[in-house]
């Protein structure tokens, strides 16, 4: 596994220590289809949320939500749509989330939530 691959990986791990404890219940991970990848799927409230988890050191130029592009969001609302249909769940309420992990060797993450944060997207 590269180091990117390890990095982001430990801040998948934060991201659901801290959704656990804001009571979002975890109803899978590295969910994937050929359309893309989803890092996290929650239910929070009855409403089912899709997670976007962006790592990055502290000393990073740029801030981890930017790492998320148009053409990101389209391979995520393709996926999510594939998972809704295949657990049935089409019928329940659902959004995408962006939790932003900056990190510094030797210090807890930084953690930020950004509910709703990509919008505009329709299911269908």
């Amino acid at each position: 596994m590269k180091k990117n691959q390890l990095i982001g990986k430990w801040g998948e791990n934060w991201a659901i220590e801290y959704l656990q404890n804001q009571n979002y219940k975890i109803l899978g991970q590295n969910y994937r289809t050929h359309s893309g990848e989803i890092d996290i799927i929650a239910e929070n409230k009855n409403e089912i949320i899709f997670i976007e988890v962006k790592t990055r050191k502290k000393t990073s130029l740029t801030q981890p939500e930017e790492a998320i592009t148009k053409a990101k969001c389209k391979k995520l609302t393709a996926t999510a749509q594939q998972w809704l249909l295949e657990n049935d769940k089409q019928h329940m309420p659902a959004r995408f989330d962006v939790i932003a992990i900056i990190w510094q060797p030797k210090e807890l993450p930084e953690i930020i939530h950004y509910p709703n944060a990509i919008q505009d997207v329709y299911f269908y």
